[in-house]
């Protein structure tokens, strides 16, 4: 067996003929782009990308195929150079069993089920063409037309306080709006860490994933995890999910929480942290955007966690450290291959060799999660103070 690193959670910009897949994310996150950064720069084996619905998308991975930069793999999964694509989709559910909206992940084995799970949504969407859209069903349904097509299904960024499963979407269980038996995995969030969530003993049964979400392509790889597998393959990938055969995630990679944009609990009105009261101390207002900390803290029931998990590896991307920009990661590439690499195979004195020795030490704090850091919330990142 084998280690690989994953990371299930990317959006596509544009298509290559320019028009909107996700409109908040950037021009060049295009499908090429995204599957040549992940295997020659990020050290990715394997990728989520979550707008394969998008009929402009199937037709870019059916072209690439026919050029055979692709190659269909027998157990699932499609081989780009050195990184598999595992297609996928990111939808909304707003049913009438949920308190608000509510983002779920869901991938394929193969590009042929893609294809007939996007032509089965085409008339539950407004916009077939866009990310994370809103299905007009509900969540029961989507999570049993995926399984019926041999999917994955995976709540996305769990706690974060808009759409997502527990941050307005139920009022205490996920049981309000799926089916537990049909859930694959939990995908936590940038604001959150598998040891904030020990004591929600309904999550118990579940494997945690750590996925960058990534709207950029600098973003790829800012959360990931580790993964025992025998290849980078679906079927594999599933395997690990039910820790079976001797796969498994080995390590959830992810920021310290206190980065993520809405680990604390902030007043809308004047930007101002907000401990633990119901309006803020500062200007008075009621108007709060709860922090990711309060609600996972509603939500636990302090029983005694059971499952024995992966450590959670608090690890600051190169891109956040102050003093590390595009020109020193290029240079960091061009010396040691990938981001992959520089984050957990050379050493300190290998990173002097091409860096600052005051960047080296920074780039090793980083990878160890020993910056200091400012918290993030009200939708503001967290930072890293020097």
């Amino acid at each position: 067996m084998k280690n690989y690193y994953v990371d299930l959670h990317i959006h596509i910009g544009r298509t290559e003929s320019g028009r909107a897949v996700k409109i908040t994310g950037s021009k060049n996150l295009t499908l090429k782009n995204i599957l040549q950064t992940a295997s020659s720069q990020k050290g990715l084996d394997i990728v989520g990308i979550i707008d394969c619905h998008s009929p402009e998308v199937i037709k870019e991975i059916e072209q690439l195929v026919e050029e055979q930069r692709i190659e269909l793999l027998p157990e699932g999964g499609l081989r780009f150079d050195k990184t598999t694509l595992i297609p996928g989709s990111e939808i909304e559910i707003f049913d009438e069993h949920c308190k608000g909206p509510i983002h779920v992940l869901s991938f394929f084995p193969t590009l042929e089920y893609m294809k007939k799970f996007s032509e089965w949504m085409r008339p539950l969407l407004k916009n077939i063409h866009l990310s994370s859209q809103r299905i007009y069903c509900d969540g029961r349904t989507l999570q049993q037309k995926v399984q019926e097509l041999e999917g994955l299904f995976i709540p996305a960024h769990v706690f974060t306080p808009f759409k997502s499963l527990y941050g307005k979407g139920v009022e205490k269980s996920l049981s309000e709006v799926f089916d537990p038996e049909r859930i694959d995995a939990i995908e936590l969030g940038l604001s959150s860490d598998t040891y904030m969530v020990q004591g929600i003993s309904e999550l118990e049964k579940y494997p945690f994933v750590t996925n960058s979400d990534a709207h950029s392509l600098g973003k790829l790889a800012r959360e990931y995890q580790k993964v025992q597998l025998e290849d980078a393959n679906f079927k594999e990938l599933v395997y690990a999910l039910q820790e079976k055969g001797g796969r498994k995630i080995l390590a959830n990679y992810g920021l310290n929480p206190l980065l993520g944009k809405y680990h604390s609990t902030v007043c809308q009105e004047c930007g101002e942290h907000v401990e633990s009261e119901e309006s803020c101390s500062a200007c008075g207002s009621s108007h709060l955007v709860k922090g990711v900390s309060k609600r996972i803290n509603e939500l636990k029931d302090h029983k005694p966690p059971t499952r024995h998990r992966p450590p959670y590896i608090h690890q600051v991307p190169l891109d956040f450290i102050p003093g590390v920009g595009a020109k020193t990661i290029r240079r960091l590439i061009e010396a040691f291959g990938t981001e992959m690499a520089i984050l957990h195979e050379v050493s300190v004195e290998q990173l002097e060799q091409v860096v600052p020795k005051k960047i080296a030490n920074l780039i090793d704090l980083a990878r160890r999660g020993k910056l200091n850091i400012e918290v993030g919330g009200g939708g503001v990142y967290g930072k890293v103070i020097e």
